[in-house]
């Protein structure tokens, strides 16, 4: 056999073994197994999610978290055990919200199909309708998700960017998840219906390298403002900020407006205008259809779905979101 025809089966047996583990999260993975769970958690999600708008922000940004701490596999929805504290003990994950809301859609797709259907999947797939419902985008969320039985709140705390994380410490931590800067860009694009407690970024109105000062890179009308109508102390725990103000209820571009008129909450916000390839991102976004905007973030969202899931036999299926399996 010549050495181009060796070669030629190489390659086809590794791309075939590549196609058949990217191709065991699939579209409707389970409609023989559990016909009803998509519509199931869609219609919870339609039900119940009008009455909390704000959800959908919190749902989004849970699926973030989950899918940067070990991959898409439901490990920040395990509560803390006698001898390790979890991803939800994390400082990254004390705001988030929402456990509950995925604990009650686990129970009716239970009682529908016990076993079957993973908290990693329902997660991902409340994330998504939540953020449709809300009038954003629509990604395509392939399912077959397993779910981790490891939660560590220290892996966390070295895995999920940080409000006050520059450009560089951003672009290496969604680098480690095979993300590249275009994605950074799309996905921080969910901050347009985000809200945020003012002690995740009052540092920058009132002590931002330890002085007493402000963070120069901040609109000064824009810091005036929130430190006489919002932010009154730099230890406010309980006041929640808008991160697009006057149109967090609405999926736009008006985030990255704020952006170049250097009115971004985070410093990460901030820092997304510092790098030339990731302004240019932002500044193309600005110039197309909200259309365009839309995809590209769908484009993301399914990428970082992918992200170091479990498929097959890797993990379990959890009969309860916030407990593995005795």
């Amino acid at each position: 056999m010549g050495r181009t025809r060796c070669f030629e089966i190489v390659v086809f047996v590794v791309l075939g073994f590549l196609g058949s583990a990217l191709g065991d999260l699939q579209l409707g993975f389970y409609a023989q197994s559990c016909p009803k769970a998509e519509q199931i958690v869609l219609d919870y999600v339609t039900k119940h999610v009008p009455n909390a708008p704000n959800l959908a922000a919190a749902f989004l940004r849970m699926h973030f978290h989950d899918c940067f701490v070990r991959g898409c596999d439901g490990s920040v929805l395990l509560n803390d055990t006698t001898s390790t504290s979890a991803e939800k003990s994390a400082p990254p994950n004390l705001s988030l919200r929402g456990f509950d809301f995925i604990d009650r859609v686990k129970s009716l797709i239970e009682a529908e199909c016990p076993g079957v259907v993973s908290c990693a999947d329902i997660l991902s797939l409340v994330a998504r309708d939540a953020v449709v419902n809300r009038g954003g985008p629509f990604w395509q969320v392939p399912t077959g998700r397993r779910d981790g039985t490891i939660s560590k709140a220290s892996e966390a705390l070295r895995n999920i960017p940080s409000p006050a994380s520059n450009f560089t410490t951003l672009q290496a931590r969604f680098a480690s998840k095979g993300l590249k800067v275009k994605d950074l860009v799309l996905l921080s694009g969910g901050h347009t219906i985000g809200v945020a407690i003012c002690s995740s970024f009052t540092n920058r109105l009132y002590n931002f390298t330890g002085k007493g000062d402000q963070d120069p890179s901040l609109d000064s009308d824009y810091a005036a403002n929130l430190k006489a109508n919002k932010c009154k102390t730099i230890r406010d725990n309980t006041t929640v900020v808008e991160m697009d103000p006057g149109s967090f209820k609405t999926f736009d571009l008006s985030y990255y407006t704020l952006l170049v008129k250097r009115r971004g909450l985070f410093s990460s916000d901030a820092a997304l205008i510092t790098d030339s390839t990731s302004r240019s991102f932002i500044n193309q976004l600005l110039q197309d259809k909200l259309s365009n905007f839309f995809a590209d973030f769908a484009t993301s969202m399914e990428k970082m779905g992918n992200v170091g899931v479990k498929t097959r036999t890797r993990g379990e299926i959890r009969k309860q979101c916030a407990f593995v399996n005795s």
